[in-house]
Parts: structure tokens; sequence; C-alpha cells
């Protein structure tokens, strides 16, 4: 009975064991076959990073073919519904972005660690995890999985020190973000019991705070550590001082997989943890998302007024769209669930053509020397330059400000909405003043491109096909979301089982 058992949760997460044998296969490879060099740049680099694509590919192709159920697995540790099939989805495809946006970097900078690759697929396996975690010990085990692996992808560049130090932040304000979630589950579990999302809510169902005040105080505050080390783990404010260091320091590629895949899997988690387990106390944690959401437009918006460095412009403005993303999630009705996954999709398409720019921009020098552009000053008089990439960038930064008819109103609109049902007017309000701030940041970059000047014109390498592919797809989704309704059908059916079940 129990190999049976074992062979049916092995049948449920099909994709995630192809995952992990391939990236063991990886590093046998690597480690086994010793390293050729072709014009100075070793051979067996590129061949992991085109072995890595096709495995995410190939895990994907398993994902989708898989027949569609809701189980529960590894002793109900583990859980496959639309929640968790959604998201394995969108992390999957946007880690394949994330890697084909990597190929041509590490040639360019120099990276010549096959384990840079390797180190990307444990990182999704760890996020696909977090995205199916049912309980408290799956989920910290998961999590803390997806920590160590990026501790070490954030120093992945040994030769430079601002790695190393964003590495060395990163891995200190993390473990004590781990040590506030130990804390927290070790609260819940002393005073109820129970570690399943399922039987947390069962406990919940008409429970008194007022009748029952020291279990009650207790499960307060274990909530509240738990959602302090989730909105770190986001980089939502006031736990946001990491995220601009971090981002600026680590391998642009890295801070690309950084921007995206801990989002999607932490605010899975957080649908399945507080619309389900703490569904019947929602008027006891809602304030303080609603507390995160308002602090995250307020820095986010504002600190990217003083930023010059294109990094460190894009951290700032990645804490301002988790405050939408709190907001819908404050709503907790059918429609923020909606706007959520909805926002969720039109941010990920956003940082990754964000990225696809910030990584194919580079300068001429040498014909053995470029560099990548770091300023937002130098990408003055691209208009002339490039007037197709500068109308890219635009299209992009229009976007992320919310100007219709592009993805990103849309998504602003629809959490604005679910706010305003769940009479949450005042949020709403600075909701909307906060993306009218936006637009002024995010239109100072355009302006710099087009009517700015500089003293020298420099020279442009051209941008990779990778990097133009993933850029022309982002661009394709943003202008064509508003044609066809239909891409709002999957979001609403997992809304709907997320609140029924």
């Amino acid at each position: 009975m129990h190999n049976l058992f074992f062979g049916y949760d092995l049948y449920i997460f099909l994709s995630e064991t192809f995952l992990i044998l391939s990236l063991i296969l990886l590093l046998v490879y690597g480690v086994v076959y010793s390293t050729s060099y072709e014009c100075g740049y070793p051979v067996l680099t590129r061949n992991v990073g085109a072995l890595a694509v096709q495995v995410l590919g190939l895990s994907l192709l398993i994902h989708l073919i898989s027949p569609p159920g809701s189980n529960l697995s590894c002793n109900n540790l583990l859980v496959l519904d639309d929640l968790s099939i959604f998201l394995k989805t969108i992390t999957l495809l946007g880690s394949l972005c994330c890697v084909l946006l990597s190929m041509n970097y590490v040639k360019q900078e120099k990276l010549n660690n096959f384990e840079y690759f390797v180190l990307l697929l444990l990182g999704v396996v760890a996020i696909i995890f977090i995205s199916s975690a049912h309980d408290l010990l799956a989920m910290y085990l998961s999590i803390e999985f997806q920590s160590l692996v990026f501790y070490i992808l954030a120093t992945i560049r040994r030769s430079s020190e601002f790695s190393t130090e964003a590495g060395l932040k990163y891995f200190i304000l993390g473990a004590f973000s781990s040590g506030l979630l130990l804390f927290g589950i070790t609260m819940l579990y002393g005073f109820t019991g129970l570690t399943n999302f399922e039987d947390l809510s069962r406990f919940f169902i008409n429970f008194d705070l007022v009748i029952v005040p020291p279990t009650s105080s207790a499960v307060l505050i274990g909530m509240a550590f738990i959602a302090a080390s989730f909105f770190f783990k986001i980089s939502a404010a006031p736990f946001h001082i990491w995220s601009p260091d971090v981002y600026e320091g680590a391998p642009t590629s890295v801070t690309a997989f950084f921007s995206i895949m801990p989002k999607v899997a932490l605010l899975g988690l957080f649908l399945r943890l507080f619309t389900r387990g703490f569904h019947d106390i929602f008027f006891s944690w809602q304030g303080i998302f609603i507390f995160c959401a308002l602090s995250s437009l307020a820095i986010g918006s504002f600190g990217a007024f003083a930023q010059v460095r294109l990094k460190r412009f894009l951290a700032y403005s990645s804490i301002s769209h988790v405050g939408y993303l709190l907001t819908a999630f404050a709503s907790s009705n059918t429609d923020g669930i909606v706007s959520l996954l909805v926002y969720i999709v039109v941010y990920i398409v956003m940082i990754l053509g964000a990225f696809s720019v910030t990584l194919g921009l580079r300068q001429y020098h040498t014909p053995s020397n470029n560099s990548q552009v770091r300023y937002l000053q130098e990408l003055a008089i691209i208009s002339k330059t490039n007037p197709t990439f500068a109308l890219a960038i635009t299209i992009i930064l229009f976007s992320m400000a919310g100007i219709p008819p592009l993805g990103g109103f849309f998504g602003k609109l629809f959490v604005f909405l679910s706010a305003i049902e769940s009479s949450l007017y005042g949020l709403t309000i600075i909701g909307v003043l906060f993306s009218c701030v936006a637009c002024f940041y995010y239109i100072r970059v355009v302006k710099m491109m087009y009517f700015d000047q500089l003293p020298t014109w420099p020279v442009y390498i051209p941008i990779g096909r990778l990097k133009s592919l993933v850029l022309g797809s982002s661009m394709l989704f943003l202008l064509g979301f508003a044609m066809d309704p239909e891409l709002l059908i999957l979001p609403s059916v997992v809304a709907e089982n997320i609140l029924n079940s």
C-alpha cells in the first residue's frame, strides 16, 4: 500500500520529478566532463545553459499534458489543485525566459560557472514546491530551500565585491526573516497543535477571538510573524531594505530571477494560507496587508525619484508593484483574487521586458570590451541611435505606469475595482494618486531617451536573438491584452475554486 501511494505521489508531481532528475544529470555532466574553450569562453557552460532550456521546456510540456486533478500527496504536505497548476505553469514559463535571457549574458560577463544554470533549476524546483505547499512544515522547508539557492546565486560572481556584499546582506537579513517565520509557525503549532492548512481552516471556523483570549493572542502573534517573514521575501515595505542593494550587487540575470520568481510562489502561498487557513479571522489580518500595501506604494513611488542607477530604479518600481498586489489581496473576494492573479501575470511580462532591455543594452568600446548600461542617463539619445529599441522601452514603461490600453493599465484597473467592491475607498484613492506619481518618473525616463543630449554619441552592440524574442513576446502581450478577453478566464476559474474549496 505504501508503494502504491508513493508511486501515486510521483505521478502527481511528474514534472517536478523529471526536473530534479534532470538537474542531477546536468550537475554530473558538468563535474565529470572537462571544460573546453572556444574563443576564450567555456563551451561546457554554454552547453549546460542550452540543456537547461530544454529541461525547462520538457518539464513545461510534461506539466501541460498531465491530466488535471485535485489531490493531496506526501501525507497531505503537498497539494495539486488549480492554484498550484496555474502557479507552476507561469513559474516554468517565467524561468524559461530568465534562462534564455541569461544565455548570452554569462558569456559577456564571463560568468564561467556551469553551476549557475544548475542553481537556477534548483531555485525553480524550490519555487514549485512552495506553490504546492499545504502544510506549515512543507512551507518552511521549501522557503529555506529557495533561500539557500538564492544566497549562492547572489554571490555567483566571486570576483566582484558588490556581488559578495549583496549575498552577505541577503544572507544575514534572510536568516533573520527565517527566524521570524519559524517563530510564527511555533506559536501556531504550540497553541493549536496543527500544521496542515486544511486543519487550520477547520479550527478557525466560528473561532471567537474574544472568548479564547490566550489562544487568540498567540494565534495573532504567530500569524503576524509569518506575514512579516513573507513580506520580507517579496520585498514589501517596510521590509524592503535589502532589495535595492541586493538587486544592484547581484548579476543582472540573477536580479531578473529574484524580481519575478519568489513573488509568484509566495503570493500563491499567501492565497493558500490566508484565504483558506485564516479566512474566518479575515478582519484580523486585513489591516496588516493594507498597511504594507500603502507603505509599498509610498516607498516604491517616492524612492524611485532619487534613483540614478537602472537596477535600483527597477528595484523600487518592483516595490511599488508589490503594493498593488497587496491591495488586491486585501480585498479578499473573488474579484480581488482574480485581479491578483491577472496582475501577477502582467507584472511578470513587464519585468521580463524591462530586464530584456537592461541585459540587451550594452555599449561598444572595443571589439573585446563592451559594458552594460548601468545609469538611467546613459539611455539619452537612444531614440536617435536605435529608435525601435527606444519604442520598446517606451511601451514597457508606459505599461508599468498604467497608461491605457496597455496590459499594466488593465492590471491596475482590476485591482482598484476589487478594492472598491470591498469598500476600501481610501486605499483605492491613495493607490490611484501613487499611480499618477509613478507616471512622472516613468515618463522622465522616456523624456531622457527622446529629448536629452549627450556630449558624445555612444555605440550600442546589437541585442541578441534570445533577448529580442523575450522582448518582442512581452510587447506583443502588453499590446494585445485588451484585444482578447479570454485571457481572464483562467484566473477567474482559479479564483472561484480557491474560495469555494
